[in-house]
């Protein structure tokens, strides 16, 4: 299948730049199941979309202010470093004949710019307490290998929370603003350790979460920390030739007894964002259809001809074309009717992406 086959044009005046004023307050363009209507709606609308008995489950994780400002060391010229996942340096030693000092970490980063940061290269972001770094190692795609540290030796987290930007994604062409602490965060948000939001959650608000308990709708959360790869572009020409990055995965035990019961009972298992839709899905996949607690890592790649074991509808934001994430709900809804539904939308003036609407699809 030729990743063309999933591009769209999309007017850059549609790429949302803010949030809505209200987390619920976002536009909905449903997708019911056995029928090719499309239907135009709100977020605030789930509980009477939704039926008594379905299970909702999202994505716990939290983002941390991975982008981290600065300057080299001692020329002085500016420096971005994304972090992008830690990496132990007991496993990287091996390719870097280089050993971790106390109280340092090890991290994959993109940085800029990155012809000038080669490995001994010095950095230095300001904050309450300083971090300096080092680039240890380049990597594929422009990635950097670097060790962390702070300079009065208190943690490196706190340090990185306290100095770090939200790392708002590239299409949002705006400096991250203090509100964007809070509203680049699911309220279900407290497992700290994503680079991105899953952003289909930002959606929910506690009224709306009442409002579905109300009607009868469980909430049950999972925690995939979503890293670079859900969100690395599709370099391949045939579908089937990406490959995703391995992202870390949690399921609690009271959740996958949730997700357990629901699925034995033929209740709808509903996800709210990919990220959660790839976690249920590679946990199925994995032991024979059931879901299990425990955690573990997943880089299950969902494109048009997969077999789903666990979901039955799925919210999810809009989608940059060529996407992997694109393809997923091509996946569940059929890729001629998904991106008819896109066309819609554009025509409809709905708001793509991050800080976009949303569609629901069941």
């Amino acid at each position: 299948m030729d990743v063309s086959e999933f591009d769209f044009d999309l007017p850059a005046d549609l790429i949302a730049q803010q949030p809505t004023g209200d987390r619920d307050g976002a536009r909905l363009l449903h997708l019911p199941a056995g029928s090719l209507s499309i239907h135009h709606t709100s977020v605030s609308e789930l509980p009477a979309i939704l039926e008594p008995g379905d299970l909702l489950v999202v994505n716990n994780t939290r983002v941390f202010p991975a982008r981290l400002l600065g300057h080299r060391v001692p020329s002085g010229g500016a420096v971005e470093c994304l972090l992008v996942a830690r990496v132990d340096p007991g496993a990287a030693a091996t390719s870097t004949g280089r050993k971790a000092e106390p109280g340092e970490e090890w991290w994959e980063a993109l940085v800029h710019p990155g012809q000038k940061l080669k490995p001994g290269a010095r950095l230095a972001f300001e904050g309450p307490s300083t971090i300096h770094g080092e680039v240890i190692e380049r990597r594929f795609f422009g990635r950097r290998l670097v060790r962390l540290w702070t300079a009065d030796g208190s943690p490196l987290g706190a340090a990185v929370d306290a100095a770090g930007h939200v790392p708002l994604p590239p299409y949002i062409r705006r400096a991250d603003e203090a509100a964007d602490r809070e509203r680049y965060q699911t309220i279900f948000a407290s497992r700290r350790g994503s680079i991105a939001a899953p952003t289909a959650g930002l959606h929910f608000s506690p009224p709306l979460v009442a409002a579905l308990a109300a009607r009868g709708v469980e909430i049950v959360a999972i925690t995939l920390h979503v890293g670079y790869g859900t969100f690395q572009p599709v370099r391949a020409t045939q579908v089937e030739d990406h490959h995703m990055e391995p992202e870390p995965y949690e399921i609690s035990e009271p959740s996958a007894r949730a997700l357990t019961q629901a699925l034995e009972s033929g209740r709808r298992v509903i996800a709210v964002g990919t990220t959660t839709t790839r976690t249920l899905e590679a946990v199925a996949r994995a032991h024979g259809g059931q879901i299990v607690a425990g955690p573990g890592t997943t880089n299950l790649f969902i494109y048009p001809g997969f077999e789903f074991r666990v979901i039955r509808g799925l919210l999810t934001n809009f989608h940059l074309p060529r996407s992997s994430l694109l393809m997923l709900v091509s996946a569940l809804a059929g890729r001629e009717r998904v991106l008819a539904a896109y066309a819609e939308a554009v025509a409809a003036r709905y708001r793509f992406y991050s800080y976009g609407d949303a569609m629901l699809v069941l």
